[in-house]
């Protein structure tokens, strides 16, 4: 005798084929619909011509509080261009590695540190662009610089301007930074030289510098 609360096996069987059925066709139609999507992306995708962008560019940018115009093609960099495109040429901005892993092409972008030779000049446009050619003001050395003088905080040269660019922005916005702030916020410029002690005592010589002038 069947049972009253269960239903009769030929009933259930057939619930259930019918409802697998159902899911099962429910798939097919859902994969279909995504292949079909795919491929139809894949068609136009095809059917669109690459983007090219030649020529050069006419772009103005603002550097050290000058405005300067330039032409160039989209791909040249800050680097590039203010040391070959700028008149006159900002050759205090110096050109070693090229991939931003020394440091000795960094300028200030909105008063933050930042390696040109990994910035392109157009996207310097409407932004403030600082050199190292920017920072003394009508010939007067900034107390930086003139501590790396008298700390004798280069050698060769080459990676100077780059650290006093770093360690610049780090004293703007800190005149009391400690050591290990002064190290941390120059970590990515390079010293073939091993001058860093003498950079160092130069840093800390100039914030303090800075502090007895009120932080100017």
């Amino acid at each position: 005798m069947s049972d009253p609360k269960r239903p009769h096996d030929d009933a259930s069987r057939g619930t259930s084929l019918s409802r697998r059925a159902f899911f099962r066709g429910a798939g097919v139609v859902a994969a279909g619909s995504l292949v079909g999507e795919a491929a139809h992306a894949a068609a136009h995708a095809s059917s669109l011509e690459p983007v090219r962008i030649e020529g050069s560019v006419e772009l103005e940018l603002e550097i050290n509080g000058a405005r300067q115009k330039v032409t160039v093609e989209p791909r040249t960099t800050l680097l590039n261009t203010l040391r070959n495109h700028c008149s006159p040429p900002l050759t205090g901005t110096k050109s070693v590695c090229e991939r931003g892993s020394c440091g000795a092409c960094t300028v200030h972008l909105d008063g933050k540190p930042v390696y040109s030779c990994m910035t392109l000049a157009v996207d310097a446009v409407g932004r403030k662009v600082t050199t190292i050619e920017g920072l003394a003001t009508q010939g007067e050395l900034t107390e930086l610089q003139s501590a790396f003088c008298a700390h004798d905080g280069s050698m060769c040269g080459f990676c100077t301007p780059g650290f006093v660019m770093s360690i610049s922005a780090c004293l703007e916005r800190n005149p009391a930074a400690s050591l290990e702030e002064i190290q941390r916020s120059c970590s990515g410029n390079l010293c073939r030289c091993g001058t860093y002690p003498q950079v160092f005592e130069a840093a800390l010589a100039a914030g303090r510098a800075m502090r007895a002038k009120g932080g100017k």
